[in-house]
């Protein structure tokens, strides 16, 4: 579903030039479950920018479901993160003015598509928030936007789901559970889920890991179990 091939990026700040990304590489498939590790500041959120075409990078390929994201317009990458890609940021975005349920529905409306105000109901219920419906964002606490924002993230029932340090700003209990939610609707729905985290104990549920080093990628590999007889 994905590629990137020699990916790289770099920000001006001033007279000093930052290397984000150096030739960095990586495929992921239809269906996995996949984490991007590694401290804070080493340019995760940079990379889910240019995996999603938010970020143009300076060179190298970024490939989705067969299109060159970095070769297209503005318009038509905008185009596929509106019929295939859900992004659920880590800072929630949700436009305060706006009801849970006018948050969730935006993407169908701007869409012009039938019905968005009854999916996002369903889906908010699908959450447990189908009590908020009526609520602004100023009126929930933390765990109650971030699910808001998942809502909103699949209400176009996307084929890749991106999450930015989804449990980041949360407490234990909450975050357990915004992950819980996140891995079942993998299975379910059989989307692609790239996380974005610096939390050992979520990436370790997915299926692969792959740690942002010094601007490149390397793969995690897992601990194979021994037989202690």
């Amino acid at each position: 579903m994905i590629a990137i091939e020699n990916v790289q990026l770099a920000y001006t700040a001033g007279n000093a030039t930052v290397h984000v990304l150096k030739n960095a590489s990586m495929k992921v498939d239809a269906g996995e479950s996949v984490a991007i590790v590694g401290p804070s500041g080493s340019g995760k959120t940079s990379l889910l920018l240019v995996l999603t075409g938010l970020e143009t990078p300076d060179n190298g390929s970024v490939i989705f479901n067969g299109e060159h994201l970095n070769t297209l317009s503005n318009d038509a990458r905008a185009d596929i993160r509106r019929d295939s890609i859900g992004i659920v940021f880590q800072g929630f975005h949700l436009i305060p003015s706006l009801t849970a349920r006018e948050n969730v529905a935006l993407p169908l409306d701007i869409a012009g598509a039938a019905g968005a105000r009854k999916r996002a109901a369903g889906l908010l219920e699908r959450v447990g928030l189908g009590h908020r419906l009526d609520h602004y964002p100023n009126a929930m606490s933390g765990g109650e936007r971030q699910r808001v924002a998942i809502a909103r993230a699949l209400i176009h029932q996307p084929s890749l789901i991106v999450a930015d340090e989804p449990t980041g700003n949360l407490d234990n209990q909450t975050g357990n559970s915004i992950a819980d939610l996140l891995f079942e609707l993998n299975q379910e729905s059989k989307a692609t889920l790239l996380l974005v985290t610096h939390d050992p104990s979520l990436a370790v549920r997915c299926q692969r890991q792959v740690r942002l080093h010094e601007g490149n990628l390397q793969e995690v590999h897992k601990p194979v179990a021994t037989s202690t007889q």
